[in-house]
This record gives structure tokens, C-alpha cells and sequence, in this order.
């Protein structure tokens, strides 16, 4: 009364789903590589999250504009946290997320940064939960950027882009871009 189970064809096969992966990861490669040459960088849409962040966050450091808080080396980034970041420059990294998010995505106040930037609260023994992140650093931030002339408040609430802000960080998406392709030659 208990049937044999038959073994799948796929398993048998040389085809399947699993020796397909390779080839279409190649595929992708070649795909991606093929509109990556005739691509021209305009906006900061067009640059990798991670690189353009890194060079905004440089930018921001080498002009001086923005004010790093006697508080900034002591302070953690949410209640979650045991320790306050490693890197001395994290609110250089910090801000620069928070202002490509802002011109992706115009609206965005502090309640929902809060949220972005939040994490797992480990409770010890009990189950992990959802816990925000500190509401005064991203208020301080966008504080700065709005002082700075990059940000400024939107009037169905949050903060949107300003266009001395949207033509300050295209240029730096650019430059990163530039950089980038130095890097591969």
C-alpha cells in the first residue's frame, strides 16, 4: 500500500535548475556589461548606492560646511545598539544616505527615516523586535542639510531636494562615476 516514490526527471537530467544558474548569471554579466558601455551618468540614479555615498560623504568632509556635534563620538544610533559606530566619520556616511534617499524619494521626514535606519532590538532572552532609530540624529542631519541649502521642507510634510541641492549632488555623481571608471581601466 506505500508506492515506491519515482525519482525526478530533473534530478536525473543533466539540465537542471541548478547547473542553469552559472549560464544565466553569465548571461546577466554580459547583458549588464553590454548597456553599461554606451551609458552616460547624469543623476545620482545612475551611480551605485554605495559609491556615491562614499564620495558624497568625502565631499561633504572636504568642503566643511557641515558641523559634526561634540556629541557625535559618544552617541549610539539607536536604543538597539550597545556601542556608539566604529568610524569617526559616520555621520559623514549618515548624512550622505539620508540626502540621496531624500532625492529619490522627496517626503520623506523624520519619523521615516527613523524607521530606514532601525534594526532588531535583541532582547536576550525573548524574541527580537523591530526598534527605530534615533529621531535627533536624523533631525540634526536634516537640520544641517537644510542650513547648508540642500534640503529644504516640503509642504505636504518631510523634506525635499532644492535645486542648488539637486545640481550639488549630480555634479558628485559625476565625479564618483569618473572615479569609477579610473578604477576599472
Amino acid at each position: 500500500w506505500l508506492k515506491p516514490s519515482r525519482p525526478k526527471r530533473w534530478l536525473l537530467s543533466s539540465h537542471s535548475p541548478r547547473s542553469q544558474q552559472p549560464a544565466v548569471i553569465m548571461a546577466q554579466q554580459f547583458y549588464d556589461a553590454e548597456f553599461k558601455e554606451s551609458h552616460v551618468v547624469k543623476t545620482v540614479k545612475d551611480v551605485e548606492a554605495d559609491k556615491f555615498i562614499t564620495a558624497f560623504a568625502q565631499h561633504l568632509k572636504r568642503q566643511g560646511r557641515f558641523e559634526i556635534p561634540k556629541w557625535a563620538d559618544v552617541v549610539k544610533t539607536s536604543k538597539a545598539k550597545e556601542l556608539p559606530p566604529n568610524d569617526p566619520d559616520w555621520l559623514y556616511t549618515r548624512t550622505a544616505s539620508m540626502v540621496r534617499k531624500v532625492y529619490i524619494r522627496g517626503g520623506t521626514g523624520v519619523g521615516g527615516f527613523r524607521k530606514v535606519y532601525g534594526g532588531q532590538f535583541r532582547r536576550g532572552t525573548c524574541t527580537n523586535v523591530f526598534c527605530k532609530s534615533s529621531g535627533k540624529i536624523a533631525r540634526y542631519i536634516l537640520q544641517q542639510l537644510e542650513e547648508m541649502g540642500l534640503v529644504e521642507q516640503d509642504e505636504n510634510g518631510g523634506r525635499k531636494i532644492t535645486k542648488e541641492g539637486q545640481r550639488e549632488l549630480d555634479t558628485v555623481a559625476v565625479q564618483a562615476a569618473e572615479v569609477e571608471e579610473e578604477d576599472e581601466d
